[in-house]
């Protein structure tokens, strides 16, 4: 194991779940920003942003709630913010990537191709009373296409290389990594390669331990040099974390990606689910990296140099 520090990111809303799903998914600017606080606070080095539209709940590409949002968890505390530029698959490119060159974030996610990512399967969760656009949205996945085409992803790149954002690349399928691997030959990727695998997404890899060492395999193969880390999608969360560190890899839980702390029981912040983590790290013998100690490990540039 080249580190045994553990990197913890908390997914803190989403654009998957819905809040008629669970009462406890921050939706409101100011509830976002105390589950980011209170999942730094209890280990997370990181935390992952997206912004709700407070008032119904929908995904937001707007820059006046993420930037509200960001400097209020600055000013809480010394956590790295990793922002969203998959805001929702049903926004364009330019909605989606507006936030890098206007904050500047050490880290931001770079979904690393194109594929069917289905919610329609969510559903039936809903509760006779949700409102219209929830059944909308999650039941228009079924037609629809999230599309990160070559030409995407090296605009993705460029922009982030120029405003000094690591690329923290969502990785749903093995042949992400080629497409990775292809920026990197053609000397447009230069940047330090942070690789997210996202397992258990309807349309993406299934979640098993198997998969995981084939992505992790593929990667060594096709990649000089990276750091890695697993986020599974619902009851595949903890079991594909607690895997992923046992193989030296980072983890990221939070409520995005999971609404539950164990099966039947909903997780009542993304606080709770840091802390099963590290539980979990620490019966494996790692030690959770402190955000500085991450900033080092990721190769960042520091909250100091960010435009918020």
């Amino acid at each position: 194991m080249k580190n045994n520090k553990v990197i913890l990111t908390a997914a803190i809303t989403g654009a998957v779940h819905v809040s008629s799903m669970s009462p406890y998914l921050p939706i409101a600017p100011e509830d976002i920003v105390a589950q980011a606080v209170g999942a730094a606070r209890a280990g997370a080095a990181v935390v992952h942003l997206h912004a709700r539209d407070p008032k119904t709940g929908e995904p937001s590409s707007d820059l006046k709630l993420m930037r509200q949002m960001v400097s209020a968890i600055k000013e809480e505390c010394d956590v790295i913010i990793c922002i969203t530029t998959g805001a929702s698959q049903m926004m364009t490119v330019q909605e989606r990537l507006s936030v890098v060159p206007d904050m500047k974030p050490e880290l931001a996610s770079c979904n690393a191709g194109s594929m069917n990512f289905v919610l329609a399967g969510l559903v039936p969760q809903l509760t006779d009373d949700a409102p219209a656009w929830e059944k909308k949205y999650l039941g228009g996945t079924y037609d629809n296409v999230f599309a990160n085409t070559y030409q995407g992803l090296d605009t993705y790149i460029h922009t982030m290389q120029e405003n000094g954002t690591i690329p923290e690349f969502e990785v749903y399928d093995a042949g992400m990594i080629n497409n990775i691997a292809y920026f990197k030959k053609q000397g447009i990727l230069k940047c330090p390669i942070y690789l997210q695998f996202v397992m258990g997404v309807q349309g993406g890899l299934p979640a098993s331990v198997d998969n995981l060492v084939f992505l992790r395999g593929t990667a060594e193969k096709q990649l000089d040099e990276f750091n890695w880390s697993c986020a599974a999608a619902g009851r595949h969360q903890f079991p594909m974390i607690t895997a992923a560190m046992a193989m030296g890899g980072n983890a990221r839980v939070g409520l995005e990606d999971n609404l539950y702390i164990r099966p039947r029981v909903l997780a009542k912040s993304n606080a709770e689910q840091i802390q099963a983590a590290a539980a979990a790290a620490h019966i494996l013998g790692r030690e959770v990296a402190t955000a500085e100690e991450a900033r080092a490990i990721l190769k960042l540039k520091g909250a100091d140099r960010v435009n918020f």
